[in-house]
């Protein structure tokens, strides 16, 4: 685990992208943060893998049927993962109250059907802040233009939030300015936290699927690129904005900076590195998040160099020659932002059908 240490000694904090109750009672989850996972991070295709894959559940929907048999699929799915959001948060507190509240965090996704309500994102934010009543909750918000103003009242209230689902430099900017914003807003703004979860590989998956349309050299070259080269001018506005005076005001009253944490880190393309999104990303102030397999892979092979801040010229001329060949970023990462909150729906209405199978056989109705 020397190589989650230094990720730490650069700045970068490594989360677990992943949640299950086989592994949390194993011990699993506790021993990964023993060895350097500094927080976990969580979502509805997370829990859908994690429902589906093991019996560990069984005993929970059981239970909540002989209580209730006409209990909800909606409300069973809600008490489990509460149930997970809880336990890995108690694994966490020590991490936690060590770093004084920089990590040792869980995310917890209000449901995507919510993502285009900011009133009712709000409501269900508070609800899952009171259910689970962990201070080191971080409740995820889709960053749409609903959420925008979404995240802003929760940091206002003290929530923490998870500000995810981005993917554009200029949404990324309403985020940092809605936390500011809510900030201000804080009496005690040292005791709220949040991360904005910008998304990498989904980008080169789709623009490189256009870049093989074009099928020029000079479109090949830019394969596997711009996903790097779009987190690290969203970086560069994070150091602007935070490290500027835009959030001096903020600064001076002790508050925290919002972390950009780098999400869908797992490389979908066989052809390119297992850590390609993990090794070209590191650098001060920021998260990265890690799905099981690319944990494994970055510590059986990955390099931890300071590479946030390389090539920064490079990756502006990879942007510019992208748009020369015709290829519109903004527009790519509207598609972007519009698919992951379906793709999360999708995975919601997989795990609610799961659950309603579960409900029957494990009382052999």
């Amino acid at each position: 685990m020397a190589r989650l240490i230094e990720l730490l000694e650069h700045g970068q904090s490594p989360w677990l992208d992943f949640i299950s109750r086989d592994l949390l009672e194993s011990g699993g989850f506790r021993d990964l943060v023993e060895e350097g996972i500094r927080g976990a991070t969580s979502n509805p295709t997370i829990f859908y893998k994690a429902v589906s894959s093991t019996d560990a559940y069984d005993q929970d929907i059981r239970d909540l049927l002989e209580a209730d048999p006409q209990v909800s699929a909606p409300t069973i799915y809600d008490w489990i993962t509460i149930e997970d959001v809880r336990r890995a948060a108690d694994v966490l507190r020590p991490v936690y109250e060590n770093s004084k509240g920089d990590d040792g965090y869980v995310s917890l996704e209000v449901s995507p059907y919510l993502a285009y309500d900011t009133e009712d994102t709000i409501e269900a934010a508070r609800h899952l802040w009171t259910e689970v009543d962990r201070p080191n909750l971080m409740i995820k918000v889709p960053a749409t233009e609903a959420g925008i103003p979404a995240i802003e009242q929760l940091i206002a209230e003290g929530i923490n939030v998870n500000a995810t689902l981005l993917f554009s430099v200029q949404r990324y900017e309403e985020v940092a300015r809605a936390y500011i914003r809510g900030v201000a807003r804080q009496s005690e703004p040292r005791k709220v936290a949040s991360v904005a979860s910008f998304f990498v590989s989904r980008v080169d998956t789709k623009v490189d699927a256009l870049l093989d349309e074009i099928a020029t050299p000079e479109a090949q070259a830019l394969k596997a690129k711009t996903a790097i080269a779009n987190a690290k001018m969203a970086y560069r506005r994070f150091k602007a904005i935070f490290h500027g005076e835009d959030f001096a005001p903020q600064r001076r009253r002790n508050a925290r900076v919002q972390r950009p944490l780098w999400a869908s880190t797992g490389t979908k393309n066989p052809a390119y590195s297992d850590v390609l999104y993990v090794e070209n990303l590191i650098g001060p102030e920021t998260v990265t998040t890690l799905p099981m397999e690319t944990l494994d892979a970055f510590l059986a092979h990955g390099e931890a160099l300071p590479t946030l801040e390389m090539k920064l010229e490079e990756a502006e001329l990879q942007l510019k020659e992208l748009a020369r060949l015709g290829i519109d970023l903004d527009r790519v990462t509207e598609e972007l932002e519009r698919e992951g909150v379906q793709a999360f729906k999708d995975s919601y209405d997989q795990l609610i059908e799961l659950i309603n199978r579960k409900r029957f056989e494990v009382t052999r109705i």
